[in-house]
């Protein structure tokens, strides 16, 4: 069975202090239960490790504090090891694409430019056209005075200037009272600064940096208390809350359009919702009709779904698990379909159900077994390690000469089954040979593959099916880093409005969209939106805007 980390709980000198004072005075708090509780689970998570029989020093340092890298040159420390090809890491969320290009790269050198931009990198700048106080095209040479000027190119000035996220303008309206009759006169407010105390640009800057940079509303509002423009963290919450209304119709809409991908992808990772847990969960019980209401666990499900080269990711924070949440959206699927291709490691929870999906497993997470054990079977980590290498590489090459599903297809069947082949008599062969004890470590790790060997071998059978699952453990580093910074969300509602704003955020990024430009305009055109929300997607949202403004 594979172990998890206990989770690390990070308590200052002075907390502790505290904690124990009032368990020694007998008044102790709900939130000290909790912390208590949390605390006695790591050490007895740590303990239970360390009992296993199949924990090494390096396997806990790994479990603990995570792996900075499982390519294969820092694995098999070979120094031609740093071929392409290799698995990416996991744990590190990387994804194929930046592992490859990593280990290409001297890191003692950085690349020319680096850290420097073209002024075209700048679209969401202002651009101010600045022409010559003197002179004109067609006017003759100031200098020569026979030549005659053109025009050329403009010289590029970039200037960054730094402010608070959240700028504020006080607008002092002189008023003015007759003496006589008492009447009051204020001066208007100027042109386009509308009576609305938050513009919609604020809504939209505090939820990228809350839900797309992890950045917690009391850290934002002690950032804006330096910069000497106050913006407390519970109007934070009142800003962001009250612009969920005006995005909800897109988010609902890339729920509909992620049902219809060809490929999706989905995983888990753990969250924190006070409503949900401890004495609050206790004096509230969830409803009767919620899924599983006796499920103690709490969990964010990222699910990444692919329709015609577009990727969309979707966020669920509650007790479902990533399969029954991948089940409520592949509910809103049309019928004559095909089922899609569903990617995902090989626990049983990530699978939707009765819903039909063509399963295919992560390589990846075969392979990190046998990366886990190298230091202890080398030889037979090794063998195995390189085969997967092979299957990464062909995958590269299919990327980079732009192959279609059809023509990669071909060529893993081509270029890769032969490994794959060769690879399954191998680790078969340890069996029947009883080379290995199937009950040991490495037993486990090849029993692992061999039970799972036609879903991980899929992108041998159908076009278009992934290696691996490391398009959604990206996604989930959302989710992580913003429960590493914030720790958590205080209801199910406030989960529910950081889902909404975390899934249009990533899949921004993952279009190559303005993520800010994109909120903006969602409050901006919410009736449009409302009315016509496939219109209002992150990849189109923009054509839309253009085909307006060249009707109008």
């Amino acid at each position: 069975m594979k172990r998890s980390a206990p989770e690390i709980i990070e308590v200052t000198p002075e907390r502790m202090e505290e904690l124990l004072e009032r368990a020694a005075s007998g008044t102790l708090r709900d939130e000290d239960m909790e912390l208590l509780r949390q605390i006695f689970a790591s050490y007895a998570g740590f303990f239970r490790i360390v009992g296993d029989k199949n924990t090494t020093i390096a396997r806990l340092r790994k479990l603990l504090f995570g792996a900075t890298t499982e390519n294969s040159q820092n694995v098999l420390g070979d120094t031609n090891a740093g071929d392409a090809g290799n698995a990416p890491d996991v744990f590190g969320g990387e994804t194929s694409d930046d592992a490859e290009d990593s280990e290409d790269d001297d890191p003692s050198e950085p690349p020319p430019g680096h850290g420097r931009y073209a002024a075209d990198a700048y679209p969401g700048a202002d651009q101010v056209d600045v022409p010559h106080p003197d002179l004109s095209p067609g006017e003759t040479c100031p200098d020569c005075g026979q030549g005659t000027l053109y025009e050329k190119p403009p010289g590029v000035l970039v200037r960054f200037v730094g402010q608070a996220p959240v700028h504020a303008t006080v607008f002092r309206r002189q008023k003015l009272r007759c003496h006589l009759c008492g009447k009051l006169f204020t001066a208007p407010v100027p042109d386009g600064v509308g009576d609305e105390r938050y513009d919609h640009t604020v809504a939209s800057m505090i939820g990228l940096l809350k839900y797309g940079s992890g950045l917690p509303f009391n850290r934002l509002q002690r950032l804006q208390g330096t910069c000497e423009i106050p913006l407390a963290a519970s109007t934070q919450w009142e800003i962001v809350h009250g612009a969920a209304s005006l995005i909800t119709p897109a988010y609902n809409e890339l729920i509909r359009q992620a049902a219809q991908g060809e490929v999706v992808y989905n995983d888990d990772t753990t969250v924190r919702i006070l409503e949900l847990m401890g004495q609050r969960v206790r004096k509230t019980p969830p409803p009767e009709d919620e899924h599983n209401p006796k499920r103690t666990g709490l969990f964010t499900s990222g699910v990444v779904a692919t329709r015609a080269g577009v990727r969309m990711a979707l966020f669920f924070s509650g007790r479902q698990h990533a399969g029954e949440n991948l089940a409520d959206v592949l509910q809103h699927r049309c019928a004559e379909l095909e089922s899609p291709t569903q990617m995902c490691d090989g626990l049983s929870r990530n699978l939707p159900g009765d819903l039909e999906t063509i399963l295919s497993n992560c390589l990846a997470h075969g392979r990190r077994n046998f990366v886990e054990l190298h230091d202890r079977f080398p030889g037979e980590c090794r063998h195995v390690i390189e085969a997967f290498k092979l299957i990464y590489h062909n995958d590269k090459v299919a990327r980079e000469d732009r192959m279609s599903s059809e023509e990669r297809l071909a060529w893993h069947q081509a270029q890769s089954k032969p490994t794959m082949d060769d690879l399954r008599t191998w680790l078969q062969r340890q069996f029947d040979d009883k080379l290995v004890e199937p009950n040991s470590a490495l037993g486990e790790a090849i029993t692992y593959l061999l039970k799972r060997w036609d879903p991980m071998t899929l992108f041998l059978r159908k076009a278009g099916a992934p290696l691996d699952n490391n398009v959604c453990e990206r996604a989930l580093k959302k989710a992580i880093l913003h429960r590493k910074n914030s720790m958590f969300y205080k209801t199910r509602n406030g989960a529910r409005v950081g889902d909404m704003y975390m899934s249009l955020i990533y899949t921004c990024e993952l279009c190559g969209a303005n993520a800010f430009d994109f909120l903006n305009q969602l409050q901006l055109n919410a009736e449009a939106v409302t009315k016509s929300p496939d219109r209002w997607m992150p990849w189109n949202y923009r054509e839309n805007i253009s085909r307006a403004s060249d009707a109008a």
